[in-house]
């Protein structure tokens, strides 16, 4: 039986539509699939609107992140500041908007880091199996083994929290979870007929793993990297939180939680606001990751 592949669907589409049955691409298939799940598509309108105003905060803000206004301190929402003003009597609105920048930078990149060192990782164990799988699964675990938050606080301080060393510290302590998941997904289909297939008319091991195993497991991959986004920005929080990640005046939702602990029963808006700018972003992120695995789960398109 021949392989269907992604450059012979028009053809077979067309022997199909003959025959009056109406067909699906793979594309299309997976975006009908991803528009039932509500959730996500409520998601993705929720993050696209907050990641478009946070990047384009020099435009929309209506201060500077670090405009200070001291007989403004503490100032509960108003219309003029409707998210109020923090201890310095800066605008809360505006180092949301700014501080989203930062947050959002460092959970993309860092997951996309992560991603990409854990397919790399998962990918090449799982295909070569033996000795090197045996070594690369120890050097997983060793790194699983390592407690990343007081890793990354050594760290900080020795680096003073530089936002490109934060990045790559986050990706780089990120990627064990995706390697396993990856190295589960490879070694499930390096035995199917067409991989055999594949081997028996001599293509290279690469070009195998890069054109045949990897997209056909891109749904674990692309669900790990959405909520390892999610992470990421948890990660971030949580060391700005402790004051080990992004410094003042530089805002980021973690630091501006770190800023209003004293506070928070007297004056709530200064906690509620960056706190509640990273729930809905994890969510949202959380629930377009479970829209995506349904979608590119082929066991529950119909």
């Amino acid at each position: 039986m021949a392989l269907t592949t992604q450059e012979d669907w028009p053809e077979r589409q067309a022997s199909f539509e003959e025959t009056g049955v109406k067909t699906f691409s793979p594309r299309a298939m997976f975006w009908r699939q991803f528009k039932r799940h509500i959730p996500a598509m409520i998601s993705i309108v929720v993050l696209g609107i907050l990641v478009v105003m946070c990047f384009s905060a020099p435009v929309i803000a209506p201060y500077k992140f670090s405009a200070i206004d001291l007989r403004n301190i503490k100032q509960p929402p108003t219309l003029k500041h409707i998210m109020g003003t923090d201890d310095l009597g800066r605008d809360l609105f505006t180092r949301i908007l700014y501080g989203g920048r930062v947050s959002l930078t460092i959970g993309i990149t860092a997951a996309l880091i992560a991603t990409a060192f854990g397919t790399m990782i998962g990918a090449l164990s799982g295909y070569y199996g033996g000795g090197l799988d045996n070594t690369l699964m120890r050097f997983t675990d060793i790194a699983f083994s390592i407690p990343t938050l007081p890793l990354l606080i050594v760290i900080s301080a020795f680096t003073k929290s530089s936002l490109p060393i934060m990045v790559l510290v986050i990706g780089g302590l990120s990627w064990m979870a995706n390697a396993r998941v990856v190295r589960g997904a490879v070694l499930s289909i390096k035995q199917q007929d067409f991989i055999t297939a594949a081997r028996t008319i001599g293509l290279r091991n690469r070009r195998i793993i890069l054109r045949h195993i990897v997209p056909n497991i891109m749904g674990p991959i692309v669900v790990g990297a959405t909520l390892g986004v999610g992470g990421a920005i948890i990660v971030e929080s949580a060391l700005s939180f402790l004051g080990m990640g992004v410094q003042p005046p530089n805002p980021s939702w973690g630091n501006m939680l770190q800023n209003s602990q004293d506070t928070m029963a007297s004056k709530p808006w200064l906690t509620i606001f960056p706190g509640l700018m990273i729930l809905i972003t994890v969510l949202c992120i959380n629930f377009i990751g479970d829209g995506l695995q349904d979608a590119l789960d082929p066991t529950l398109r119909r």
